[in-house]
């Protein structure tokens, strides 16, 4: 954040996709037998990407919502997660340029993100996870991934990429944890805002 101080906007985006998300259960009194599978959630980031003074990097600052949602199953129990977080989150980019059209580009960060949404469904009955310590608080995650970049003309450009990240609840004090392990693809269209 203390490169926005040498930095002007240069763009404003919107990407949205899906979230691939499993779940890991860390538990020292009862860990979870059941196998957990991936679920799948929608994503949605707006935001400004900040020149830096280096022309390959850039600066993104964004609020993001997300679905971290997860299944799991056994002839005894069945399980089912559904839930939205809403955060902020800032990124590093490294931007390449293939040509004067196409771009690849790398980018890490972190996310701080909030429950606002929490649906737990054990054998069919529904029970509110917002005030669950695993899944309430203050939820930390860090990220990296990559895209690819079509110019469509000086106004601005689409993109589509792949990320990573992994993260936990950061005010859980509780001896069970939860860690989100997800996997997300990206549609984005970027305008620029002045060169």
């Amino acid at each position: 954040f203390l490169a926005l101080t040498n930095s002007y906007s240069q763009e404003v985006y919107f990407l949205t996709g899906s979230n691939f998300t499993k779940y890991d259960f860390k538990s020292q009194n009862s860990p979870m037998t059941t196998v957990l599978q991936s679920g799948t959630g929608s994503n949605y980031e707006l935001g400004h990407h900040f020149s830096l003074k280096i022309d390959e990097f850039s600066l993104s600052v964004g609020v993001t919502l997300n679905e971290f949602n997860a299944l799991a199953g056994s002839s005894a129990n069945t399980y089912q997660w559904n839930t939205k977080y809403i955060g902020v989150q800032s990124a590093l980019h490294y931007t390449y340029s293939v040509t004067k059209e196409f771009q690849v580009a790398l980018k890490a960060g972190v996310n701080l993100s909030k429950i606002v949404y929490g649906k737990q469904n054990l054998n069919g009955v529904v029970y509110d996870l917002l005030d669950q310590k695993e899944f309430s608080g203050i939820y930390f995650s860090y990220f990296g991934g990559a895209s690819a970049n079509y110019k469509l003309n000086d106004s601005g450009y689409l993109s589509f990429g792949y990320a990573y990240s992994n993260g936990l609840n950061t005010a859980n004090s509780t001896q069970e944890k939860v860690i989100f392990n997800n996997s997300q693809i990206q549609f984005g269209i970027h305008f620029n805002i002045n060169k």
